[in-house]
Protein backbone atom coordinates (compact mmCIF):
# COMPACT_ATOMS: atom_id res chain seq x y z
CA UNK A 1 0.00 0.00 0.00
CA UNK A 2 1.13 3.77 -0.76
CA UNK A 3 1.73 5.94 2.04
CA UNK A 4 -0.15 8.64 0.83
CA UNK A 5 -3.50 8.09 0.54
CA UNK A 6 -7.05 10.32 -0.98
CA UNK A 7 -10.31 11.19 0.02
CA UNK A 8 -12.13 8.38 -2.23
CA UNK A 9 -14.55 11.31 -3.29
CA UNK A 10 -11.79 12.56 -5.24
CA UNK A 11 -10.58 9.25 -6.93
CA UNK A 12 -11.62 8.99 -10.66
CA UNK A 13 -11.75 5.45 -10.70
CA UNK A 14 -10.04 3.27 -13.53
CA UNK A 15 -11.47 0.11 -14.95
CA UNK A 16 -10.54 -2.47 -17.72
CA UNK A 17 -13.48 -0.98 -19.92
CA UNK A 18 -14.95 2.29 -18.47
CA UNK A 19 -13.95 5.19 -16.57
CA UNK A 20 -16.42 6.16 -12.88
CA UNK A 21 -16.98 9.08 -10.71
CA UNK A 22 -15.57 11.71 -13.60
CA UNK A 23 -17.77 14.39 -12.35
CA UNK A 24 -17.50 15.95 -8.63
CA UNK A 25 -19.97 16.03 -6.38
CA UNK A 26 -18.69 18.41 -3.73
CA UNK A 27 -21.54 20.92 -4.20
CA UNK A 28 -24.13 22.42 -1.83
CA UNK A 29 -26.86 19.50 -1.27
CA UNK A 30 -25.42 16.39 -2.60
CA UNK A 31 -24.02 14.63 0.84
CA UNK A 32 -26.97 15.27 3.25
CA UNK A 33 -25.77 17.04 6.66
CA UNK A 34 -22.44 18.39 4.95
CA UNK A 35 -21.91 22.08 4.23
CA UNK A 36 -20.33 21.88 0.67
CA UNK A 37 -20.66 25.67 0.09
CA UNK A 38 -17.61 27.29 -1.49
CA UNK A 39 -15.38 29.09 1.61
CA UNK A 40 -12.67 31.06 0.80
CA UNK A 41 -10.87 30.02 3.98
CA UNK A 42 -11.36 26.36 3.10
CA UNK A 43 -10.33 27.11 -0.59
CA UNK A 44 -7.01 28.47 0.39
CA UNK A 45 -5.91 26.03 2.84
CA UNK A 46 -6.13 23.41 0.24
CA UNK A 47 -4.49 24.91 -3.10
CA UNK A 48 -1.09 24.01 -3.46
CA UNK A 49 0.82 25.32 -5.93
CA UNK A 50 4.27 23.02 -6.65
CA UNK A 51 7.45 23.50 -8.85
CA UNK A 52 8.52 19.88 -9.56
CA UNK A 53 11.17 20.38 -12.08
CA UNK A 54 12.59 23.73 -13.30
CA UNK A 55 14.94 23.97 -16.97
CA UNK A 56 15.72 27.02 -18.99
CA UNK A 57 13.41 25.91 -21.57
CA UNK A 58 10.21 24.13 -19.54
CA UNK A 59 8.63 23.62 -15.91
CA UNK A 60 6.83 20.61 -14.42
CA UNK A 61 4.36 21.79 -12.04
CA UNK A 62 1.54 20.54 -9.48
CA UNK A 63 -2.24 22.72 -8.85
CA UNK A 64 -3.74 20.85 -6.49
CA UNK A 65 -7.04 21.68 -5.05
CA UNK A 66 -9.40 23.30 -8.06
CA UNK A 67 -11.70 22.17 -10.13
CA UNK A 68 -10.69 20.97 -13.53
CA UNK A 69 -12.50 23.67 -15.43
CA UNK A 70 -10.26 26.12 -13.96
CA UNK A 71 -7.02 24.20 -14.59
CA UNK A 72 -8.14 23.85 -18.32
CA UNK A 73 -8.20 27.50 -18.28
CA UNK A 74 -4.99 28.18 -17.28
CA UNK A 75 -4.16 25.75 -19.82
CA UNK A 76 -5.85 27.46 -22.55
CA UNK A 77 -4.81 31.08 -21.28
CA UNK A 78 -1.60 29.90 -21.46
CA UNK A 79 -1.90 28.68 -24.98
CA UNK A 80 -3.84 31.66 -26.64
CA UNK A 81 -3.93 34.87 -24.40
CA UNK A 82 -0.54 35.36 -23.23
CA UNK A 83 0.92 37.87 -24.99
CA UNK A 84 4.12 37.51 -26.76
CA UNK A 85 5.69 40.16 -29.56
CA UNK A 86 6.38 38.60 -33.04
CA UNK A 87 6.93 39.64 -36.51
CA UNK A 88 3.72 40.15 -38.37
CA UNK A 89 4.37 42.62 -41.30
CA UNK A 90 7.19 42.16 -44.00
CA UNK A 91 8.43 44.73 -46.33
CA UNK A 92 10.22 42.79 -49.23
CA UNK A 93 12.93 44.52 -50.99
CA UNK A 94 14.77 41.80 -52.72
CA UNK A 95 13.93 38.62 -52.87
CA UNK A 96 15.95 35.77 -55.77
CA UNK A 97 16.16 32.67 -53.16
CA UNK A 98 14.32 29.86 -54.54
CA UNK A 99 11.50 30.23 -51.58
CA UNK A 100 9.00 32.71 -52.81
CA UNK A 101 7.92 35.83 -50.67
CA UNK A 102 4.94 34.70 -49.05
CA UNK A 103 6.28 31.43 -47.60
CA UNK A 104 9.50 32.97 -46.57
CA UNK A 105 7.53 35.78 -44.67
CA UNK A 106 5.28 33.14 -42.96
CA UNK A 107 9.01 31.31 -41.71
CA UNK A 108 10.23 34.64 -40.60
CA UNK A 109 7.27 35.56 -38.31
CA UNK A 110 7.32 31.88 -36.73
CA UNK A 111 10.60 33.48 -35.67
CA UNK A 112 10.24 33.47 -31.43
CA UNK A 113 11.77 36.73 -30.25
CA UNK A 114 13.16 37.52 -27.43
CA UNK A 115 11.34 40.85 -26.41
CA UNK A 116 9.45 41.02 -23.03
CA UNK A 117 6.12 41.97 -24.17
CA UNK A 118 5.45 44.00 -20.62
CA UNK A 119 7.32 46.91 -22.54
CA UNK A 120 5.39 46.71 -25.49
CA UNK A 121 1.66 48.22 -26.00
CA UNK A 122 -0.88 46.29 -28.19
CA UNK A 123 -2.11 47.72 -31.16
CA UNK A 124 -5.47 48.43 -31.42
CA UNK A 125 -5.81 47.82 -35.16
CA UNK A 126 -2.70 46.59 -37.22
CA UNK A 127 -2.83 49.29 -39.45
CA UNK A 128 -2.40 51.97 -36.97
CA UNK A 129 0.98 53.57 -37.66
CA UNK A 130 3.75 52.43 -35.97
CA UNK A 131 5.48 53.81 -32.90
CA UNK A 132 8.46 52.89 -30.94
CA UNK A 133 6.17 52.36 -28.09
CA UNK A 134 4.19 48.91 -29.86
CA UNK A 135 6.74 48.49 -32.81
CA UNK A 136 10.24 46.76 -33.24
CA UNK A 137 11.72 46.85 -36.75
CA UNK A 138 14.84 44.49 -37.79
CA UNK A 139 16.67 43.93 -40.96
CA UNK A 140 17.71 41.62 -43.22
CA UNK A 141 20.21 42.57 -45.87
CA UNK A 142 21.99 39.21 -46.79
CA UNK A 143 24.01 38.00 -50.17
CA UNK A 144 25.55 34.67 -51.12
CA UNK A 145 28.78 34.83 -52.79
CA UNK A 146 31.80 32.59 -53.60
CA UNK A 147 34.71 31.68 -51.25
CA UNK A 148 37.76 32.82 -52.38
CA UNK A 149 39.48 31.04 -49.71
CA UNK A 150 37.62 27.47 -49.82
CA UNK A 151 39.59 24.48 -50.05
CA UNK A 152 40.54 22.85 -53.32
CA UNK A 153 38.24 20.33 -54.39
CA UNK A 154 35.70 20.75 -51.33
CA UNK A 155 31.95 20.42 -51.83
CA UNK A 156 30.63 21.26 -47.97
CA UNK A 157 28.53 24.58 -49.01
CA UNK A 158 29.58 26.06 -46.11
CA UNK A 159 33.39 25.83 -47.27
CA UNK A 160 32.49 26.83 -50.89
CA UNK A 161 30.06 29.60 -50.17
CA UNK A 162 29.89 32.95 -47.58
CA UNK A 163 26.35 32.94 -46.53
CA UNK A 164 25.08 29.65 -47.71
CA UNK A 165 22.22 30.03 -45.44
CA UNK A 166 20.07 32.15 -44.32
CA UNK A 167 19.44 32.02 -40.63
CA UNK A 168 17.50 33.93 -37.64
CA UNK A 169 20.99 35.30 -36.90
CA UNK A 170 20.45 37.87 -39.86
CA UNK A 171 17.22 38.97 -38.46
CA UNK A 172 19.15 42.48 -36.87
CA UNK A 173 17.48 44.67 -34.64
CA UNK A 174 16.96 48.28 -35.58
CA UNK A 175 16.21 50.69 -32.78
CA UNK A 176 13.81 53.88 -33.19
CA UNK A 177 13.01 56.68 -31.07
CA UNK A 178 13.39 55.29 -27.18
CA UNK A 179 13.80 51.89 -27.91
CA UNK A 180 17.86 52.08 -27.36
CA UNK A 181 17.73 53.36 -23.72
CA UNK A 182 14.57 50.37 -23.25
CA UNK A 183 16.09 47.51 -24.42
CA UNK A 184 19.85 48.35 -23.54
CA UNK A 185 20.31 45.58 -21.13
CA UNK A 186 18.58 42.64 -24.04
CA UNK A 187 18.34 43.92 -27.14
CA UNK A 188 16.05 42.10 -29.58
CA UNK A 189 17.03 39.32 -31.29
CA UNK A 190 15.79 36.08 -31.93
CA UNK A 191 15.66 33.58 -28.82
CA UNK A 192 17.16 30.78 -31.13
CA UNK A 193 19.97 32.22 -33.71
CA UNK A 194 20.51 29.19 -35.39
CA UNK A 195 17.00 28.38 -37.64
CA UNK A 196 17.96 27.91 -41.41
CA UNK A 197 15.11 29.94 -43.16
CA UNK A 198 16.30 29.40 -46.63
CA UNK A 199 19.35 28.05 -48.73
CA UNK A 200 21.46 30.41 -50.73
CA UNK A 201 23.73 30.34 -53.68
CA UNK A 202 26.34 32.76 -55.19
CA UNK A 203 24.11 35.59 -56.54
CA UNK A 204 21.07 34.83 -54.94
CA UNK A 205 20.30 38.06 -51.95
CA UNK A 206 17.66 38.73 -49.21
CA UNK A 207 17.01 41.90 -48.22
CA UNK A 208 13.80 42.49 -46.04
CA UNK A 209 12.56 45.12 -43.66
CA UNK A 210 10.57 43.33 -40.60
CA UNK A 211 8.01 44.48 -37.96
CA UNK A 212 7.34 43.11 -34.52
CA UNK A 213 4.26 43.78 -32.91
CA UNK A 214 2.65 42.39 -29.41
CA UNK A 215 -0.28 39.87 -30.23
CA UNK A 216 -1.59 36.56 -28.84
CA UNK A 217 -1.95 33.29 -29.58
CA UNK A 218 -6.15 33.31 -30.52
CA UNK A 219 -5.32 35.57 -33.43
CA UNK A 220 -1.86 33.20 -34.61
CA UNK A 221 -0.01 30.67 -33.42
CA UNK A 222 3.19 32.56 -33.78
CA UNK A 223 2.07 35.02 -30.79
CA UNK A 224 1.81 31.52 -28.50
CA UNK A 225 4.46 31.75 -25.71
CA UNK A 226 4.46 28.02 -25.14
CA UNK A 227 5.70 25.03 -27.28
CA UNK A 228 2.93 22.85 -25.47
CA UNK A 229 1.76 23.20 -22.02
CA UNK A 230 -0.39 20.44 -20.89
CA UNK A 231 -1.69 18.81 -18.02
CA UNK A 232 -3.04 15.15 -16.42
CA UNK A 233 -4.11 13.98 -13.35
CA UNK A 234 -2.49 12.20 -10.58
CA UNK A 235 -2.04 8.30 -11.18
CA UNK A 236 -3.28 6.59 -7.83
CA UNK A 237 -2.15 2.83 -7.44
CA UNK A 238 -3.88 0.83 -4.53
CA UNK A 239 -2.20 -2.92 -3.71
CA UNK A 240 -5.14 -4.30 -2.33
CA UNK A 241 -3.39 -8.27 -1.92
CA UNK A 242 -0.42 -9.38 -1.85
CA UNK A 243 1.34 -10.53 -5.20
CA UNK A 244 2.69 -14.14 -5.32
CA UNK A 245 6.56 -13.79 -5.61
CA UNK A 246 6.27 -15.87 -8.81
CA UNK A 247 4.57 -12.99 -10.85
CA UNK A 248 5.99 -9.42 -9.33
CA UNK A 249 8.88 -9.01 -11.95
CA UNK A 250 5.44 -9.52 -14.34
CA UNK A 251 3.42 -7.38 -12.09
CA UNK A 252 5.99 -4.62 -12.17
CA UNK A 253 6.58 -4.71 -16.17
CA UNK A 254 2.53 -3.47 -16.25
CA UNK A 255 3.59 -0.28 -15.45
CA UNK A 256 6.07 2.36 -16.37
CA UNK A 257 9.63 2.22 -15.18
CA UNK A 258 10.00 2.92 -11.78
CA UNK A 259 6.23 3.01 -10.79
CA UNK A 260 6.46 -0.66 -8.85
CA UNK A 261 9.57 -1.41 -6.30
CA UNK A 262 9.93 -4.98 -5.61
CA UNK A 263 11.95 -6.10 -2.34
CA UNK A 264 15.15 -8.08 -3.05
CA UNK A 265 14.86 -9.87 0.24
CA UNK A 266 10.71 -10.76 0.45
CA UNK A 267 9.80 -9.86 -3.18
CA UNK A 268 6.74 -8.20 -1.60
CA UNK A 269 5.86 -5.44 -4.42
CA UNK A 270 4.99 -1.45 -3.37
CA UNK A 271 3.93 1.31 -5.07
CA UNK A 272 7.47 4.37 -5.38
CA UNK A 273 5.37 6.97 -3.68
CA UNK A 274 7.20 10.00 -6.11
CA UNK A 275 7.29 7.79 -9.19
CA UNK A 276 4.02 7.01 -9.87
CA UNK A 277 3.08 9.92 -11.34
CA UNK A 278 4.88 9.03 -14.20
CA UNK A 279 2.86 6.19 -14.53
CA UNK A 280 0.57 6.06 -18.10
CA UNK A 281 -2.22 4.22 -16.17
CA UNK A 282 -2.30 1.81 -19.86
CA UNK A 283 -4.36 -0.42 -17.42
CA UNK A 284 -2.28 -3.64 -18.66
CA UNK A 285 -2.04 -4.85 -15.32
CA UNK A 286 -5.97 -5.45 -15.50
CA UNK A 287 -5.33 -7.61 -18.88
CA UNK A 288 -3.80 -10.30 -16.70
CA UNK A 289 -6.52 -12.55 -14.52
CA UNK A 290 -3.31 -13.53 -11.71
CA UNK A 291 -3.89 -9.83 -11.13
CA UNK A 292 -7.58 -9.41 -10.84
CA UNK A 293 -8.79 -7.91 -7.57
CA UNK A 294 -4.82 -7.26 -6.56
CA UNK A 295 -4.80 -4.08 -7.61
CA UNK A 296 -6.69 -1.05 -7.72
CA UNK A 297 -6.20 2.21 -10.50
CA UNK A 298 -7.73 5.58 -10.42
CA UNK A 299 -6.35 8.89 -10.90
CA UNK A 300 -7.09 11.87 -8.31
CA UNK A 301 -9.61 14.32 -9.60
CA UNK A 302 -8.21 17.41 -8.52
CA UNK A 303 -4.57 17.06 -8.63
CA UNK A 304 -3.25 18.22 -11.81
CA UNK A 305 0.35 17.31 -13.63
CA UNK A 306 1.61 20.69 -15.58
CA UNK A 307 4.20 20.30 -18.21
CA UNK A 308 4.53 23.56 -20.15
CA UNK A 309 7.71 24.13 -22.47
CA UNK A 310 8.30 27.83 -23.31
CA UNK A 311 9.35 29.14 -26.60
CA UNK A 312 9.66 33.01 -26.07
CA UNK A 313 11.35 35.54 -24.44
CA UNK A 314 9.35 34.38 -20.97
CA UNK A 315 11.23 32.20 -18.93
CA UNK A 316 9.03 29.12 -18.31
CA UNK A 317 8.45 29.72 -14.60
CA UNK A 318 6.98 33.09 -15.89
CA UNK A 319 3.95 31.85 -18.02
CA UNK A 320 1.65 30.75 -15.30
CA UNK A 321 1.63 34.20 -13.13
CA UNK A 322 0.92 35.68 -16.81
CA UNK A 323 -1.84 33.37 -17.31
CA UNK A 324 -3.00 34.09 -13.51
CA UNK A 325 -3.02 38.11 -14.73
CA UNK A 326 -4.90 37.11 -17.81
CA UNK A 327 -7.76 35.70 -15.66
CA UNK A 328 -7.54 38.21 -13.39
CA UNK A 329 -8.45 40.68 -16.60
CA UNK A 330 -11.28 38.93 -17.38
CA UNK A 331 -12.23 38.59 -13.91
CA UNK A 332 -12.60 41.96 -13.44
CA UNK A 333 -14.23 42.95 -16.67
CA UNK A 334 -17.03 40.27 -16.00
CA UNK A 335 -17.27 41.94 -12.59
CA UNK A 336 -17.47 45.56 -13.71
CA UNK A 337 -20.11 44.38 -15.98
CA UNK A 338 -22.25 42.53 -13.65
CA UNK A 339 -22.14 45.96 -11.74
CA UNK A 340 -22.79 47.63 -14.63
CA UNK A 341 -25.93 45.13 -15.29
CA UNK A 342 -27.28 45.49 -11.84
CA UNK A 343 -27.22 49.06 -11.99
CA UNK A 344 -28.98 49.55 -14.86
CA UNK A 345 -31.77 46.95 -13.61
CA UNK A 346 -32.15 48.76 -10.64
CA UNK A 347 -32.85 52.04 -12.71
CA UNK A 348 -35.02 50.93 -14.94
CA UNK A 349 -37.93 49.07 -14.65
CA UNK A 350 -36.43 45.92 -12.70
CA UNK A 351 -36.56 44.48 -16.44
CA UNK A 352 -33.11 43.87 -17.94
CA UNK A 353 -33.47 44.82 -21.71
CA UNK A 354 -31.53 42.99 -24.47
CA UNK A 355 -29.69 45.58 -26.92
CA UNK A 356 -28.31 44.74 -30.64
CA UNK A 357 -24.99 44.73 -30.58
Amino acid sequence: MPAQTFDPRRLVGIHAERVTDVSSRDFPGHHPGEDHSWNLAKFKKNLIVKVQRLSRTSVDFDIVGVDASIANAFRRIMIAEVPTVCIEQVYVWDNTSVIVDEILAHRIGLVPLNIDPSLFTMKSDINDTATDRDTAVFKIDVTCERNPKAPKGSIKPEELYINHELLSSHIIWEPVGEQVDIFAARPPAPTNPNIVLAKLRPGQSVNMELHAVKGVGKDHAKFSPVATASYRLLPYIKITKPIPPQHTEKFQRCFSPGVIKIDPRTKEVSVDEEKVRNDSVSREVLRHPEFAGSVELSRVRDYFLFNVESESAYAPERILIESVKVMREKLNNIKAAALALREKSIAGDGDVMMEEA
